[in-house]
């Protein structure tokens, strides 16, 4: 056997490695990290044993335990709804009246609704209801089937043109697109309407198109929005007299509209959520800075109607 080297400074044989007049000294790793080194190879193997661990075709090896994460998280969140279930089923049963007497009541709602309104709605009406291009607000008071709880808690439970027997149903036509106007008529329509709303103040309506358009708009559009463009929540029309767009304030956008009578689909809720859930639900939104009254009073009728609420539930 070939004696190894001795550096003559630290007195530690070198391995025999040398890389431009640079010797490697084999140093001994300290005795108390190879016993941990030792230790975690040890916990691993028991590791491997004890718990899931190895991936196997379309599977994994379960572990002597039998853990789950999966089932663990199932267990949990069957224990949470249990220990709120009591508190759902209160809210469900309560009136506007009861609900407004109980501090309890609306500390649950808000944090109930909050939670369930983050999970499922707040990726398309943004966080706090903020809104975006197609998603309306929900914090402000614009709406179109009505902002008390109790409307807020039906549209949520039949969905807006969805696959429910009972969804709110609209549906504007697309004047442009099915050739129902022309192009002149589309853009005079469109004046007619801005000229109405307070939009009017930014965009600054052509007279003498609106002045056209008024015909156009009393053929095609006063049936619906009514002849003052306040709306009818009863066909879910909204109003045109505010400056809330859904798909866009400008000039361009709104012509679009009357072009493509767009119009998105909003889930129904009901077969997902039970009564308490929908009713918080529609508490945090209700809650959100523009919900009404329950006691909602009727209607106004077009021609008397100043700018009226139009819906961010669409």
């Amino acid at each position: 056997m070939t004696k190894r080297e001795r550096d003559h400074v630290s007195g530690t044989e070198t391995t025999g490695h040398e890389w431009d007049g640079l010797r490697e000294l084999d140093t001994p790793l300290p005795r108390w990290w190879l016993h941990v080194f030792y230790a975690t190879i040890a916990i691993a193997i028991v590791y491997w044993i004890l718990m899931p661990a190895w991936p196997i075709g379309n599977g994994y090896t379960k572990g002597v335990l039998g853990w789950s994460d999966r089932a663990n998280v199932a267990r949990d969140l069957q224990a949470l709804e249990a220990g709120r279930a009591a508190m759902f089923q209160r809210f469900a049963t309560a009136t506007a009246a009861d609900i407004a007497n109980d501090p309890a009541l609306q500390e649950f709602a808000r944090a109930a609704g909050e939670s369930v309104f983050g999970d499922n709605c707040r990726t398309c009406h943004g966080a706090g209801g903020a809104g975006a291009p197609g998603y309306p607000v929900l914090a402000d008071d614009v709406w179109i089937w009505g902002g008390s709880i109790a409307d807020i808690e039906h549209t949520l439970r039949v969905g807006i043109r969805s696959d429910h027997p009972q969804a709110r149903m609209s549906a504007m036509p697309a004047f442009g697109r099915d050739r129902l106007l022309t192009s002149q008529e589309i853009g005079d329509v469109t004046e007619f309407v801005i000229s109405i709303s307070s939009a009017n103040a930014r965009l600054n309506a052509d007279a003498n198109a609106a002045s056209r358009g008024a015909t156009v708009y009393a053929q095609q559009c006063a049936l619906c929005h009514g002849g003052a463009g306040a709306g009818d929540r009863t066909l879910g029309a909204p109003s045109l007299r505010d400056d809330v767009w859904l798909y866009g304030a400008s000039r361009d956008e709104i012509r679009r509209q009357v072009e493509l009578g767009r119009g998105g689909v909003m889930p129904a809720w009901e077969q997902r959520f039970d009564a308490g859930t929908l009713r918080a639900l529609a508490y945090y939104v209700h809650d959100l800075g523009g919900g009404e009254p329950d006691a909602t009073p009727p209607q106004a009728s077009p021609a008397e109607a100043a700018p009226v609420q139009q819906s961010a539930l669409r």
